[in-house]
């Protein structure tokens, strides 16, 4: 009785589905484009503003909130979620469940790159509001947020360590406040990120139009050992432009992040003397030992626990269905150019952060397995049902920031004073394409912030 009492209560933590699948019509919803669907099922559940899932449910909100054109209301979420994660203090008894079941039993606290893209959200928000100042006190949040966490994982960076689509960001921001001098620094900033690590480790190369913004900005200065520099760097010679009436910046979102599901490794028990118990996986080359007690006469049966398995996260991409998009105005074409691959630096910083945290699921592992022998020197029965629910509450923690796109894209665009027509072109495979028509009306001196969000993708994938 009371070992069905227990197992009842504890198949309550076990669920074999992925974040993902339970939240299943909220994601076809959002990726079908049907956003407003979206927003309300996402409300629908009272308890996602409230529970574990409260910081997934804020930087969700944020995202559907910007979709629709809500900018002030969703930078409301997402400072929410900025505050969750600066407030979270760990609890203890979630810690210490999370343990002896699995992860998803603590409140999530988001990936490294989810907590330093709800700034990139909000510096936006903040600039499609004309909002200068409040959008650059955003681009700081996100490199000190960058500065922090690498500060605390010493000798095991994540390798994304610096974000230099943020500081274009903060580039055009002070562009919009008249501060050329700084516009110039952040432009270099971006430009040795993405020369240092962003080609090697995400696949992203140095925008043209951001080369033409250092250039354009040094100029400006009268930096002039500065311009003859980069001139020499990017085998090119600067031809000053006339004055522009007004400027489009273009943020075009593509695609879908991935989603997170599980993977498990299998270990063999290996019962040895002294006590101890090895957990060995020979393919890996993963060996350790944990204490056991020596009391009993070995009826606990711990050598009859042929296999174990730990189970760990793992991304699934979402390929995006578009690869390239242009916009055409006035007979030009500007290239709309990669800045940012969230998709290779999801992947990246989680596996960083598998290689600090192994040990902590490998503790996991070794608890749950003690517990089991313990319950079985007492009772066999009991250690049964502990085994069994060992193996159902053994699951990876598949939350994650689910409405981000795959990448990010950008173009400056002059524009004349009045009504400007701009068309976007979005190209596909085997040469197919489409086409869409906006229209924006400058003034001189006015910066156009438009951001278009491409949502079509497969479905997740290995």
């Amino acid at each position: 009785m009371t070992g069905a009492f227990l197992l009842t209560a504890l198949l309550g933590l076990s669920s074999c589905a992925t974040y993902y699948e339970r939240n299943a019509q909220f994601q076809e919803a959002f990726a079908a484009g049907d956003i407003q669907k979206a927003d309300k099922l996402l409300d629908k559940n009272e308890k996602t503003g409230k529970g574990r899932n409260r910081l997934l449910y804020f930087m969700q909100k944020g995202v559907v909130l910007q979709m629709q054109g809500k900018f002030e209301e969703s930078n409301q979420y997402l400072e929410q979620a900025y505050t969750f994660i600066e407030d979270y203090k760990k609890n203890f008894g979630s810690e210490a469940l999370s343990l002896l079941t699995n992860p998803m039993m603590k409140p999530y606290t988001g990936e490294d790159h989810e907590k330093v893209l709800i700034h990139y959200y909000k510096a936006l928000n903040y600039l499609q509001l004309n909002q200068p100042q409040p959008a650059l006190v955003e681009a700081r949040r996100l490199n000190n947020k960058l500065n922090q966490l690498n500060d605390k994982y010493e000798n095991k960076k994540n390798r994304y360590k610096d974000d230099a689509f943020a500081h274009i960001l903060m580039g055009i921001a002070y562009e919009m406040d008249n501060d050329v001098n700084n516009a110039f620094i952040a432009y270099r900033n971006a430009y040795n990120t993405y020369k240092d690590s962003y080609s090697s480790e995400f696949g992203v190369s140095t925008p043209e139009q951001l080369k033409q913004d250092l250039l354009r900005t040094a100029y400006l200065n009268g930096f002039g050992t500065e311009l003859d520099f980069y001139e020499r760097e990017f085998n090119t010679r600067y031809k000053p432009a006339p004055a522009k009436n007004g400027e489009l910046v273009f943020f075009w979102h593509n695609g879908l992040g991935p989603v997170k599901d599980e993977w498990s490794i299998n270990f063999t028990v290996v019962k040895g003397s002294g006590g101890m118990a090895t957990f060995v996986n020979e393919d890996m080359g993963l060996n350790f030992s944990f204490p056991v007690s020596e009391s009993g006469d070995g009826k606990g049966g711990l050598g009859d626990l042929k296999l174990v398995r730990v189970a760990f996260p793992k991304y699934l991409e979402r390929t995006p269905y578009y690869q390239q998009a242009s916009l055409q105005i006035d007979g030009s074409t500007y290239q709309l150019e990669r800045t940012e691959n969230i998709n290779a630096i999801a992947f990246s910083v989680l596996q960083d952060r598998m290689l600090r945290e192994m040990g902590t699921s490998l503790l996991r592992l070794a608890l749950k397995q003690a517990a089991e022998y313990a319950m079985r020197e007492d009772n066999q029965d009991m250690g049964a049902v502990v085994s069994l629910v060992n193996a159902l509450t053994e699951k990876a923690d598949t939350r994650n920031w689910q409405t981000l796109p795959y990448s990010i894209s950008y173009a400056r665009v002059p524009l004349k004073e009045g009504v400007n027509s701009v068309k976007l072109k979005t190209e596909g495979p085997n040469g197919s394409s489409e086409e869409e028509s906006f229209t924006f009306e400058s003034q001189p001196g006015r910066t156009i912030f438009h951001i278009y969000s491409t949502l079509d993708s497969s479905a997740p994938h290995n």
